[in-house]
């Protein structure tokens, strides 16, 4: 699809039941019609969908004029329109709590299963979507990310001119994150340890991999607790590759309990929500870079012991 408004230029429409418009350069002229061109480049866009979006002057130019189903396609055009499904969404059960907001920033404590963006088969059910609807905030963005399937402290921006100043803190790796998860027993360490690997994208594209090679992901291990053959650890990345905890876990021989990825990439269940990925983004601290205050939030969620005991 295309891309999402970008906030710090003109949006010709506006934030709708909290999903911001997405726009689309156009690189080539063509004829036949804006319809045509709309349905041959979202195949997974019914004619009948853009048909009735375009009546519903829901598509339109740089400038917010309605585009039609007979409009010129012509190259160097940006059009706008709404992200929809043609399929009704699952709704996700668990709610986000807002930790903390203030003129710049909006914490949150994100549950299982909520993906973070709009994306795939998942709009409205997404983190971001819910928060715009709730709170009118239309330039909130996340200036870091969670897996769909990780819960925990999330913190977003809301406002343009400081957004930057946040931003850089995680690029410049001067914030702290603490995670917490369930797995096996780790067998010949001496606790904490730093486990340290080259990581990069599989072939299969959603999940990561160990190769040779000068490592680039590091993590601090600690124990919490033990339980019989269930360990509690606490996990500080010092890097944020992808799925990074969950592929050093998996490779120590302690895969995260119900990681549906590592070891072993597994059939996606679809809408089954039984059994949440044991991964928890406890806390983040950091120094704010406006006002030099310490800042910590921490996560008030748990993890499920598999005997039904949390804590």
């Amino acid at each position: 699809m295309g891309r999402q408004a970008e906030a710090n230029s003109y949006v010709p429409l506006p934030v709708r039941n909290g999903v911001a418009p997405s726009y689309l350069w156009l690189t080539e002229t063509l004829a036949g019609g804006m319809l045509r061109f709309l349905a041959a480049r979202f195949p997974d866009v019914t004619v009948d969908s853009w048909a009735a979006r375009l009546q519903r002057g829901e598509v339109v130019d740089a400038l917010g004029a309605p585009l039609g189903a007979d409009s010129h396609v012509r190259k160097g055009m940006r059009i706008w329109y709404y992200r929809e499904l043609d399929e009704l969404e699952t709704p996700i059960p668990f709610k986000e709590k807002i930790l903390f907001q203030d003129e710049h920033l909006l914490v949150v404590d994100k549950p299982h299963f909520l993906p973070m963006i709009p994306t795939g088969r998942f709009l409205h059910e997404t983190l971001l979507v819910r928060l715009k609807a709730q709170l009118e905030l239309p330039h909130l963005t996340p200036i870091h990310r969670l897996d769909r399937e990780t819960a925990g402290v999330v913190i977003f921006s809301h406002k343009l001119e400081t957004r930057g100043s946040y931003q850089s803190m995680f690029q410049k790796r001067v914030v702290k994150k603490v995670y917490e998860a369930l797995a096996g027993p780790i067998e010949g360490r001496e606790f904490p340890f730093t486990y340290r690997s080259r990581m990069q994208d599989a072939a299969q594209f959603f999940v990561s991999e160990e190769v040779p090679g000068e490592p680039n992901s590091e993590t601090l291990i600690e124990v919490i607790e033990r339980r019989g053959d269930i360990v509690r650890y606490r996990l500080h990345p010092h890097t944020g590759r992808k799925h990074q905890l969950r592929l050093h876990l998996s490779s120590l021989g302690a895969p995260i309990l119900n990681d549906a990825f590592y070891p072993v990439a597994l059939p996606c269940k679809g809408d089954d929500f039984s059994a949440p990925l044991q991964l928890l983004a406890r806390s983040i601290s950091f120094d704010d870079p406006l006002s030099g205050e310490k800042r910590t939030f921490h996560s008030e969620r748990t993890l499920d012991w598999p005997t039904g005991d949390s804590r």
